[in-house]
């Protein structure tokens, strides 16, 4: 009997603990069940951290974290937009299937087991998927920001009296394509909702040429000379053309007839290239150089008689002028003292004038828009293979010749007139005239026309002066070098 007891006690045992683990197996059955109906640790949905939560839990988590709105700075401004505003439409039904498919992956009674000996399932990584309209993007940046906050850039103002230009602002606009890129980012990322525009600073425009006639204007004034003025200005670049003419507060009709004196010597060097063989022999291009960088009478008055007539050289310039439409700007005598006027006398358009008389030089005269156009005319030719030049003399004058021009003019190096108002370095090709009146022994009339070449564009500027009284000559540089740097700042606005 007592062994009897004995098995009994150990049977029951037994059965206890049978009964204790099925009751332990079926725990942590409900235990695996629990947690195989949430997300394992690790798990993320679009970059959202959805550990323990259930796909309703993980649904609404996701979707309140991408419907966070867009925190935009615009400077110190703060626009928040919500996403369906920009286009954003966040696919949650593709998510959350395709999270729920990779934690069933594994099969139930794996996983159990695999639970049961401590092996944690393994976490899942699901992609952003969503709908992103780059257009409703850029049409609510342009439409709702950039109309709102975009300021336009001011333009540059002349500093009256002076030679300079400033800027009142320069203006600051949205850069479309950098801000919608970064904004489609932060849409993408459920932390980074924040998002610092793109700004460009407005390109400050220039002055109009009528602010820029007004400040050559008022240099003329503040250097206080009560004779004639006239300028004229030609972008190169774009064409555009700017005629001042202006004696002591009034303003004049352009196309006044100067004294050309050396300046004429472009107008000859252009007629003998009508008539050099290409290439040039030695000993004419020596005459050319000597003529221009030299400004010397005797080798211009051998290379009329050498390449064009022994006696009636200047009229085969005056005709080359005119055959260019230049209708004021003759040579009618060579150089030496006492040579006699060929023609007794040409009058012009700009001569005839009785508003304004700066007693020309018979002899030779322009004007300065004419010597200027002329300059162009080369400049043209030189550059690109056309222009008046090429097309009023076919075949006589070539594309190198005409580089050869501007050559020997960037060789006539003075130091002062329109090169004293330029930086060192500055490449300029100009000739300058100037002369003493035989019957007072004073200098009344100063003349310089040139190209200049800058970093903000490459102009033509032809500048005259005149005076009844004497021009001193230390006066009149300082207003040639005055209004030349006015246009050249003109050109160069901010480096000034």
């Amino acid at each position: 009997m007592k062994r009897i007891g004995r098995f009994s006690i150990f049977r029951w045992m037994a059965l206890a603990l049978i009964v204790a683990a099925v009751a332990l197996l079926v725990f942590q059955l409900v235990v695996f069940s629990r947690l195989r109906s949430s997300f394992p640790a690790g798990t993320r949905i679009a970059g959202v951290d959805v550990t323990g939560l259930s796909m309703e839990q993980a649904a609404t988590r996701v979707s309140q974290v991408y419907s966070i709105p867009i925190e935009m700075r615009y400077n110190e401004n703060i626009i928040q937009v919500k996403p369906s505003n920009l286009g954003f439409k966040l696919d949650l039904t593709a998510m959350m299937t395709a999270a729920d498919q990779a934690r069933a992956a594994q099969p139930f009674w794996t996983a159990f087991f695999a639970y049961l000996f401590n092996q944690l399932p393994p976490s899942v990584e699901v992609p952003l998927r969503a709908d992103i309209d780059e257009d409703r993007i850029r049409s609510y940046l342009e439409n709702d920001i950039s109309v709102r906050y975009d300021q336009g850039a001011s333009a540059y103002e002349p500093v009256p009296g002076s030679v300079n230009f400033f800027s009142v602002n320069p203006g600051q606009t949205l850069d479309l394509d950098r801000s919608v890129a970064l904004v489609s980012n932060a849409l993408r990322s459920p932390t980074a909702r924040s998002v610092n525009l793109v700004l460009v600073q407005g390109a400050v425009s220039r002055p109009s040429m009528q602010e820029l006639r007004v400040l050559l204007q008022q240099i003329v004034d503040v250097n206080e000379f009560t004779g004639v003025v006239e300028i004229y200005m030609q972008d190169l670049n774009s064409g555009a053309d700017l005629q001042v003419a202006y004696s002591n507060g009034e303003v004049l009709t352009p196309g006044i007839a100067f004294s050309a004196d050396s300046t004429i010597k472009i107008a000859v060097m252009v007629t003998a290239y009508r008539f050099i063989d290409e290439p040039a022999s030695e000993e004419v291009a020596q005459l050319v150089q000597e003529m221009i960088a030299k400004s010397d009478n005797v080798s211009t008055d051998a290379l009329m008689i050498q390449v064009l007539d022994r006696t009636l050289g200047p009229l085969e310039v005056t005709r080359t002028m005119k055959a260019l439409g230049l209708t004021s700007t003759y040579l009618d005598g060579m150089f030496y003292v006492g040579a006699p006027l060929l023609s007794g006398g040409v009058t012009t358009p700009a001569n005839t004038r009785e508003d304004v008389d700066t007693e020309p030089d018979p002899y030779n005269q322009t004007t300065p828009t004419e010597i200027g156009m002329l300059l162009t005319d080369i400049y043209q030719c030189a550059q690109y293979g056309g222009g008046s030049l090429l097309a009023v003399f076919p075949g006589e004058i070539t594309q190198s010749e005409c580089r050869s021009m501007i050559t020997y003019l960037t060789q006539n190096r003075i130091g002062v007139l329109i090169e004293a108002g330029l930086p060192d370095g500055t490449q300029v090709g100009h000739k300058h005239g100037w002369a003493i009146d035989p019957l007072d022994g004073l200098m009344h009339t100063v003349g310089d026309a040139g190209l200049v070449y800058t970093p903000g564009g490459n102009y033509v500027l032809a500048i005259f002066i005149h005076n009844t009284d004497q021009i001193v000559w230390d006066n009149a540089n300082q207003l040639y070098a005055d209004l030349s740097r006015a246009v050249y700042n003109y050109f160069n606005l901010g480096a000034q």
